[in-house]
């Protein structure tokens, strides 16, 4: 079933090339699947409450093979999505995006959109606890890195600044994480150090 956005270009999300099947942590999951993996197991053992946002779709060709079966044939997503996860953690309210980029030297900002710095800007706004899981697919490296880190260089790059975030700052002011058999990605660690170092809630202007 094809899938568009509202721009009408095909979404081409639930198709897998063999690289992309294969991660880094040699597991045969995609970095939502390791995440879906982890949030599942936060919620089991009742350490955190996690779910992937579902996106709105507007379904608009639809086939009817029998009387008892309808085969959706054609749809559409009905707005931009905010950002990929969000839930509760010790009282706090978490936000975040997931993100992979095959450069090995920075993180290009072209990975997200203006709507979901919005978003992260007026989450940011009410105390919330806001990142972006990053992987650097061919270094084997994943980061949380803060969400007001993002929005500084992304309105850097709107008055002319670069338009990627270099590995050294994410190295710097961001949290690296270490996969295990479980959690598959175990970001509540950097969870914990954005709540220590305070990088939560809205930023200095």
């Amino acid at each position: 079933m094809p899938i568009h956005y509202p721009n009408g270009k095909p979404y081409q999300g639930g198709a897998q090339t063999a690289a992309q099947a294969v991660n880094y942590g040699g597991r045969g999951m995609t970095l939502e699947q390791e995440l879906n993996a982890t949030n599942d197991y936060y919620r089991q053992l009742r350490m955190a409450v996690v779910y992937k946002k579902p996106t709105p779709i507007q379904i608009v060709k639809v086939d009817y093979p029998s009387r008892a079966q309808a085969v959706i044939k054609e749809a559409y997503f009905k707005t931009p999505s905010t950002t990929d996860y969000n839930g509760v953690y010790q009282g706090l309210y978490l936000d975040f995006e997931a993100k992979e980029t095959k450069n090995k030297a920075s993180f290009p900002l072209k990975n997200f959109h203006p709507h979901q710095i919005r978003h992260f800007s007026e989450c940011l706004g009410q105390a919330g606890v806001c990142f972006v899981v990053m992987r650097f697919v061919t270094l084997h490296r994943l980061f949380v890195y803060p969400a007001s880190n993002l929005i500084m260089y992304w309105q850097a790059a709107d008055t002319g600044g670069r338009k990627s975030i270099p590995l050294t700052d994410i190295e710097t002011n961001g949290f690296e994480l270490h996969p295990k058999l479980q959690p598959p990605i175990p970001y509540l660690a950097g969870v914990d150090w954005l709540i220590q170092t305070k990088k939560v809630g809205i930023i200095d202007e």
